[in-house]
């Protein structure tokens, strides 16, 4: 099966926000699959879950500390990453884009790392602290682990995750409009949670709660991106001047670099890197230093943008 140029470029959600190592190999295996899948009649959800057990495979082999689970687990990871970019692009040439998919792509993600965070931890729990290896007495890691990885997927990763993935919807939102963007508010999702009733939507409304609360942390981490998009919304609605879109995006494209490198390809470099030397709670220390000082910089640079436009245009 030959790529279709035209076609896999229009898989993408945007060129601005995709990065190197999607474009040039996650993207095109990904699409290869879609095409399979397209031909076989698969639908979209059913790639996501098929990706979640190869992820949570990938977990279950990095408990192991041999090369041979190391690299087993590396392999289901990248094929897990592959039908997680698959089923995208698969919803998008096919139009079967469903609620139940958009809450399981967002719930893959999470399942591996819980499971890879997991299988670490039981894997490094009872073996000795890296400095006081070969001492009289040495210390083993017991609960300070969890503790470590607790620190790192909850204070760190989920909230750079969710700011990069923020920042990537403000930019496509700038980029293509409303319709090429997933950019959602607080009060939007309140406001369906309390339209639909209980009965018949348990899982719905579960998760609209819960991803309510996530747009929320969203919200609350960029207030001068709030102050600036809720001024342009009240002046111009759904038409905003192209000018002001063009210098939007020139001013946020050099972010979505950073953007990039805080989601999965950067992670899961590094955590292969840290599996096949033999230190896997070097993973957890690069997610608390390295990725929040970027997370933080980001952070800043962005907002910086926002509160320049907001006075530039405001006070016209």
């Amino acid at each position: 099966m030959g790529i279709d140029k035209k076609r896999f470029e229009a898989s993408f959600k945007s060129v601005d926000t995709e990065e190197f190592l999607d474009i040039y190999f996650n993207r095109p295996i990904g699409y290869l699959w879609t095409l399979l899948f397209k031909r076989l009649g698969v639908h979209p959800n059913v790639v996501t879950v098929l990706s979640i057990f190869l992820g949570i495979g990938a977990g279950i082999m990095f408990y192991f500390p041999d090369m041979k689970h190391t690299l087993i687990g590396i392999f289901l990871l990248i094929w897990a990453n592959h039908y997680d970019s698959c089923d995208g692009q698969l919803a998008r040439l096919t139009g079967k884009k469903t609620r139940w998919g958009r809450m399981l792509d967002g719930l893959a993600g999470d399942i591996w790392f819980i499971t890879i965070y997991a299988a670490i931890c039981l894997r490094l729990m009872h073996q000795p602290l890296p400095l006081s290896l070969g001492t009289e007495n040495d210390l083993i890691w017991g609960w300070g682990i969890w503790i470590l990885a607790l620190i790192s997927g909850t204070v760190c990763h989920s909230k750079q995750c969710m700011l990069a993935d923020y920042y990537r919807n403000i930019h496509l939102f700038f980029l293509k409009g409303e319709s090429g963007s997933e950019l959602d508010t607080f009060k939007q999702q309140r406001t369906l949670f309390y339209s639909l009733p209980w009965k018949g939507n348990f899982w719905w409304k579960s998760f609209l709660y819960f991803y309510g609360n996530y747009t929320r942390q969203q919200e609350q981490m960029t207030p001068s991106f709030q102050r600036f998009y809720t001024w342009v919304l009240q002046k111009y609605g759904n038409d905003i001047p192209r000018e002001l879109c063009d210098e939007f995006r020139r001013l946020s494209l050099p972010l979505m670099k950073y953007a990039n490198i805080l989601t999965f390809n950067t992670r899961a470099v590094v955590l292969y890197i840290c599996l096949l030397i033999g230190i896997p709670y070097m993973y957890f220390v690069f997610e608390i230093v390295v990725m929040t000082v970027l997370f933080l910089y980001m952070r800043h640079r962005h907002e910086a943008i926002c509160s320049y436009l907001y006075q530039k245009y405001a006070n016209q």
